[in-house]
């Protein structure tokens, strides 16, 4: 059986590891020892699991495999953050970041080679999209980064989690955020496998509350969301009205903010009274960082439990957008805190390495050309601003 006809078992949720096993004609528990072997051992080769049978071990190397995606670089920043490329089977790469924190190790992981929204703030967009990533090219992420920061004598990201016990999970990574590359919600079956890994104790173990999924407003797959996981949420907002939001976030125009916030309430309402999403607004100079832009935000938001994550932008080369000045970030988050808001301002990290929230790129084979009319925009763009005697704006 060639390669490419062979099962990959790193991608496979404990139920489809179970039913593979059912289909050889073995119990259910071969399920679970499979999967340690693969996420809590690191293990890519199958003889290596010496509490299997080497005739069961033989049934299973002539249809499966364990085929981790390849790391083509690795780029470690100034601030301890690591980013590392990843070669995807479309021939594409993406972008995935460990970003360290003191007490937590959170990782920023990709679904989608590319991205088809188009998001105005956001590099990844730019580059249009080629393809999405098998639950085996995202959960080798997660699989890789903690292989590689052992590897870097990285220790546990925190030695008691929420609750007070030792955590089941004592790798470095102890946060994801599926922020990376991609809209998760646009790659539903294979980002729903991949957080079942994430948190499955026989796997990574992480907590509900500690793995993230975020989306720009897909509606019909947050629909979706509450009969497949208990994962953590956080909406891509970037804007307090439609008017706006339709400019900086395109799905918006199928998928109002009312009727974004009207699902996503109704996924947290399964999640119990104590968990709210987080509201993810990136601040762009003279665009949406008014005074009334935050008033506008706190009026929308008032019957909406959140919490909400201010993002100063983070500048790339085929954007004109400016980062916003401290003091408007300031007076933006000072407005939401006195109308009750829990607000925070993520730190920008890891711009060194091209890594901040927003810059993600990777190398895609960009079917859709809208990177070369990008640049080629921006071109005519500077070329009339300098003609004209008009600074252009970097």
């Amino acid at each position: 059986m060639s390669s490419e006809a062979k099962t990959n078992l790193l991608g496979l949720s404990l139920p489809k590891m179970q039913a593979f096993f059912a289909e050889l004609g073995e119990k259910p528990f071969r399920a679970t020892q499979t999967l340690k072997w693969i996420h809590q051992r690191g293990v890519v080769d199958i003889d290596e699991m010496t509490d299997i049978s080497k005739v069961l071990r033989e049934k299973m190397k002539a249809v499966a495999e364990i085929r981790p995606p390849l790391i083509t670089q690795e780029l470690r920043s100034s601030d301890g953050s690591c980013k590392w490329i990843v070669q995807v089977a479309s021939g594409s790469s993406v972008e995935m970041v460990f970003i360290p924190e003191a007490g937590r190790g959170t990782l920023c992981v990709s679904s989608q080679a590319g991205c088809s929204l188009d998001c105005s703030f956001c590099a990844t967009g730019k580059q249009g999209f080629n393809s999405n990533l098998s639950a085996a090219e995202i959960i080798g992420q997660l699989w890789w980064a903690n292989k590689k920061l052992a590897g870097f004598g990285v220790k546990p990201a925190a030695e008691w989690n929420e609750e007070g016990r030792a955590p089941q999970n004592s790798r470095p990574v102890s946060n994801i955020v599926m922020m990376g590359m991609g809209e998760p919600l646009l790659n539903f079956d294979n980002v729903m496998d991949a957080l079942s890994l994430m948190m499955e104790d026989q796997a990574y173990g992480l907590s509900k509350r500690r793995v993230t999924i975020s989306t720009s407003g897909v509606v019909p797959a947050l629909d979706r969301l509450k009969d497949y996981t208990d994962a953590s949420l956080a909406i891509s907002l970037h804007a307090p009205n439609d008017e706006l939001r339709n400019v900086l976030v395109p799905i918006n125009r199928k998928y109002p903010i009312q009727e974004l916030l009207r699902s996503a309430a109704d996924y947290m309402s399964t999640l119990g009274e104590r968990r709210v999403p987080v509201i993810e607004y990136t601040l762009i100079a003279g665009v949406n960082d008014h005074r009334q832009h935050a008033r506008e935000l706190a009026q929308l938001l008032k019957n909406f439990p959140c919490k909400i994550n201010l993002i100063p932008f983070n500048p790339f080369a085929q954007s004109d957008y400016r980062r916003p000045s401290a003091s408007s970030v300031s007076n933006f988050r000072q407005i939401l805190q006195e109308a009750g808001y829990t607000v925070t301002v993520r730190t920008t990290r890891a711009d060194d390495i091209g890594a901040a929230c927003g810059q993600l790129v990777g190398e895609i084979g960009d079917n859709t050309r809208r990177s070369e009319r990008y640049a080629e925009a921006r071109r005519i763009r500077v070329i009339t601003e300098q003609g004209s005697g008009v600074t252009p704006v970097a």
